[in-house]
C-alpha cells in the first residue's frame, strides 16, 4: 500500500512538473511573440478605419469604445503601418459623389494626423514606413478600396496619387468601369475593360500598386498579364478553404501571384477563413433577403426592421467564430505553395463586422499572431517577411518601377 501510494504521488508531481514546464514554456513565446511585435515592422494592408469614422466619429488618437483599431490598442499590438481603406461604396459608381467621399475620406485621415502630430504620420513611400519605426509613430498609408472615383480620367489617378494613394482595389461589390468583381454575376468586360487595360499600365507609371481583392478570376489573370510590376491582394484569403467562394484566391492564382512576385495578405474575417463560416454566412444573407423580400422592405427606410431581424437571427443562429490557428492554416497553406515571400496581413480590421476570430479580435491582438506563428515553427526572419517584409518589397520594386519611367516619387514626410 505504501510503495502504490509513493508510486501515485511521484506521478502527480511529474505531472506538476511537466505542466509547469508546459505554462513557462507558453510564458517564453508570449514574451518573444510580444518583443518581435515590438520590434519588427508590422504593415495591416487594409483597416477600413475612415468609413468607421463617417458612419460614427471616434477620436482614434485614444481609446475608443467603438471597432478594432485606436491609438492605444495599435502601440500596444506593435502596428507599425495600417493602410486606411478609402472604401467608396459600388452604389455610387462613377459619380461626383464617390469622388467627393473619397476626398472626405483622405481629408478626414489628415485631420487625424495634424491634430495627433506625435502619435500618427502620413506614409506615401516605403521610405516612410521605415522613418515611422524610427520616430516612434504610427504610419496612416492609404489605399482606395474601388477603382470608381477614378472615374475613366487619369488626372483623378494622378489627383488621388498626389493625395497619398497609395493602392488602389480595381473594383468592388459590383462591375465598375475597370473591372468585372468576383462578387458580381454581370460581368460586362469578361475581365478588365479597355480603360482598365490602360489603368494598370498607368498605375505602374505612377507608383501605385495594384491591387487584386474584389476582382473577377478572369480580371486578376488579365492584370497579371498588363502589369510589369508585383501586384498584391489586400485582404484576401485562400479559396483552399472556402471551396466555390470566388472572392478568395484559388491555389492556382497564388501561384501565379508569387510568379508575379506579388503577395496574398490573408482576410480575418471567419467567413474568408472557413467553409462552416462561409456556410453560416450564406445562409443568414439568404434569410435576409427573403425577410426584406417578403415583407416590401427597403433597406435604407426600414433599417430598424432589418437591424432587429438580424438580432433574432444571430440569437438563434450564434456565429461560427474561427480561431486564430484557421488563420495561420492560410498562412501555412500559401507558404506551401509558394514559399515564404508571397504572404501578408490584410485584417480587414473596422470592415468585417462582428466575425473577427477568438484571439485576433482587434489591432492589439498581432502578438497573438505570431505566437501562433512561433509554435508553428516560423523563425525571426520568416516572421518578418509574413508582418510586413514581403508587402514592402512589392511596395519598393513599384516605387523602382516608376523611377524607371521617370515618375518623382512623393515622400509624405521630411
Amino acid at each position: 500500500m505504501k510503495e502504490k501510494m509513493m508510486k501515485t504521488l511521484f506521478t502527480m508531481t511529474l505531472i506538476t512538473l511537466v505542466q509547469s514546464t508546459q505554462v513557462l514554456a507558453d510564458t517564453d513565446i508570449e514574451q518573444q511573440a510580444i518583443k518581435l511585435a515590438k520590434s519588427l515592422i508590422i504593415i495591416d494592408t487594409h483597416i477600413d478605419v475612415p468609413h468607421r469614422l463617417v458612419k460614427h466619429y471616434e477620436d482614434i488618437s485614444v481609446a475608443t469604445k467603438q471597432g478594432e483599431f485606436d491609438y492605444p490598442r495599435a502601440v500596444k499590438g506593435g502596428l507599425n503601418a495600417p493602410f486606411m481603406s478609402i472604401y467608396i461604396p459600388a452604389v455610387l459608381g462613377e459619380t461626383p459623389e464617390a469622388i467627393s467621399l473619397a476626398n472626405r475620406l483622405i481629408d478626414g485621415i489628415e485631420k487625424i494626423i495634424k491634430q495627433s502630430p506625435n502619435k500618427f504620420m502620413a506614409a506615401c513611400s516605403s521610405q516612410d514606413v521605415e522613418k515611422s519605426l524610427v520616430v516612434n509613430k504610427i504610419a496612416l498609408p492609404l489605399g482606395l478600396e474601388n477603382g470608381a472615383p477614378i472615374a475613366g480620367d487619369f488626372k483623378n489617378l494622378q489627383h488621388f496619387y498626389e493625395r497619398g494613394i497609395r493602392y488602389i482595389t480595381l473594383a468592388h461589390s459590383k462591375s465598375n468601369h475597370i473591372s468585372d468583381s468576383s462578387y458580381d454575376e454581370n460581368r460586362q468586360w469578361f475581365g478588365l475593360s479597355e480603360f482598365g487595360k490602360k489603368l494598370v499600365v498607368e498605375m505602374n507609371r505612377l507608383g501605385i500598386m495594384i491591387d487584386i481583392s474584389h476582382v473577377s478570376d478572369i480580371a486578376f489573370y488579365q492584370v497579371i498579364e498588363s502589369t510589369k510590376t508585383p501586384v498584391i491582394a489586400s485582404h484576401s484569403s485562400a479559396r483552399h478553404f472556402t471551396p466555390g467562394f470566388e472572392r478568395n484566391m484559388s491555389d492556382e492564382m497564388i501561384i501565379k501571384l508569387a510568379e508575379n512576385g506579388g503577395v496574398i495578405q490573408i482576410n480575418y474575417g471567419s467567413k474568408f477563413v472557413t467553409k462552416s463560416a462561409r456556410d453560416a454566412w450564406d445562409a443568414f444573407s439568404k434569410a435576409e433577403l427573403n425577410y426584406i423580400k417578403n415583407n416590401a422592405l427597403d433597406k435604407t427606410n426600414d433599417k430598424e426592421k432589418i437591424d432587429s431581424f438580424k438580432a433574432q437571427y444571430k440569437t438563434k443562429h450564434p456565429e461560427l467564430w474561427v480561431s486564430t490557428s484557421d488563420v495561420l492554416d492560410h498562412i501555412d497553406h500559401v507558404v506551401k505553395l509558394t514559399g515564404i515571400d508571397y504572404v501578408g496581413i490584410g485584417s480587414d480590421y473596422d470592415g468585417v463586422g462582428d466575425s473577427l476570430p477568438n484571439g485576433l479580435k482587434d489591432a492589439a491582438s498581432y502578438p497573438n499572431l505570431i505566437k501562433g506563428l512561433l509554435e508553428r515553427g516560423y523563425d525571426e526572419q520568416s516572421i518578418a517577411k509574413i508582418l510586413g517584409g514581403n508587402t514592402l518589397r512589392v511596395w519598393k520594386a513599384v516605387e523602382h518601377y516608376a523611377t524607371a519611367q521617370g515618375t518623382e516619387l512623393r515622400h509624405c514626410s521630411s
